[in-house]
């Protein structure tokens, strides 16, 4: 394909980002002041800086939106300065990402009739980003010719129990080499005798990557999620704060995905990875001979399998495996690999003093 054909392929485009929330999974690192998405853990840059990256692979800055709340717009656009003060979409509060991907769709459905948006999220670690833009424009090919709403579903390498799965259905027509499947099945987010059954059975990770027509898209919603449908009209005024008031908080996959018979799955020929918790670092970042990812000022001796972040100082390992250990603003933390997707549970143990970091 020339480079001409495939701009005009592109002309329609836009990419939303999700870049709200705060990431508690990597505290005491993340916090409100400091997101997950402004910090650098999949590699040297913010990991919304990674995300943009890869959406400028795809469309002009000015056709990429970041959807985040007002008190991380300051924050966002020190680490993007190369967009847009305009492509910052602001929600009012926080609803989860039904409502908030239902205005950006509506907005682009009235600067672009025929707008075909990409939803990414801030905290995923892709690569190579050219496997990524093939992969974008296939599923984009596939939502404008068969009308539907597609996911982007990733290969498993592993039974893990962290993510959710979807089971490919009837194959669709499609010159994409991995080809297109209508989706049989989304399933939640496995025990461990479970997540193996699905790896061996075929289906895929839910990446929470999706391309739709803006329009269908808003379709979809008045037909499949009236709870949301019925307050649409309420987004052709100015200000958009009375949606919000009587939207539900839900997410794109409860109210939409999984109820909506016009899905579809692409799969992944790229390299995926949810930037979740710390243990994730080790999937993400370089490891030394022995296995542990070391950030900052760690050492590891006698030790294998770890992941080190230091900084503020150093940090020694000695003689255990598997851990993490962080150190930041005067604050350790010492867990398992295992253990690491439960920090939630742990912040509701924690009294304040040491919670609320400074």
């Amino acid at each position: 394909m020339s480079s001409s054909s495939r701009d005009r392929d592109r002309s329609h485009l836009w990419v939303t980002i999700l870049a709200g929330g705060v990431g508690s999974r990597f505290w005491p690192l993340s916090t409100e002041e400091r997101p997950k998405q402004l910090l650098p853990l999949a590699g040297p840059k913010p990991l919304v800086a990674d995300a943009v990256e890869r959406a400028r692979a795809v469309v002009p800055p000015e056709r990429i939106l970041i959807l985040t709340g007002a008190d991380l717009v300051t924050r966002l656009q020190g680490a993007l300065p190369d967009l847009p003060e305009d492509a910052y979409v602001v929600e009012p509060r926080a609803r989860g990402t039904a409502p908030v991907l239902a205005w950006a769709a509506h907005l682009l459905v009235g600067m672009d009739p025929d707008a075909v948006m990409v939803s990414l999220h801030s905290d995923h670690h892709i690569e190579p980003i050219q496997e990524f833009v093939d992969v974008v424009e296939a599923a984009a090919d596939l939502a404008v010719r068969e009308e539907v709403l597609v996911t982007v579903g990733a290969r498993p390498d592993r039974p893990e129990t962290g993510y959710g799965y979807i089971q490919p259905g009837d194959a669709l027509p499609t010159p994409f080499s991995a080809g297109a499947f209508r989706v049989g099945a989304f399933h939640e987010k496995p025990d461990a005798s479970t997540a193996a059954a699905y790896v061996d059975q075929g289906h895929l990770w839910n990446t929470g990557i999706f391309v739709w027509k803006a329009a269908r898209f808003l379709e979809e919603i008045r037909t499949h999620a009236p709870e949301i449908g019925r307050h649409l009209d309420l987004l052709a005024g100015a200000e958009p704060e009375v949606f919000f008031d009587e939207a539900p908080k839900v997410s794109v996959d409860v109210a939409v995905m999984e109820r909506s018979d016009r899905v579809a799955v692409v799969p992944a020929t790229f390299d995926w990875d949810d930037v979740g918790a710390w243990h994730s670092l080790f999937r993400t970042r370089t490891r030394d001979g022995v296995d542990n990812a070391v950030i900052g000022d760690g050492h590891v001796v006698q030790g294998r399998g770890n992941v080190v972040f230091a900084e503020d100082g150093p940090v020694v390992v000695f003689g255990v495996d598997d851990l993490v250990a962080v150190h930041t603003r005067g604050v350790t933390l010492v867990t398992s690999r295992e253990r690491a997707p439960d920090l939630k549970f742990l912040l509701d143990h924690l009294p304040a003093s040491v919670r609320e970091t400074p």
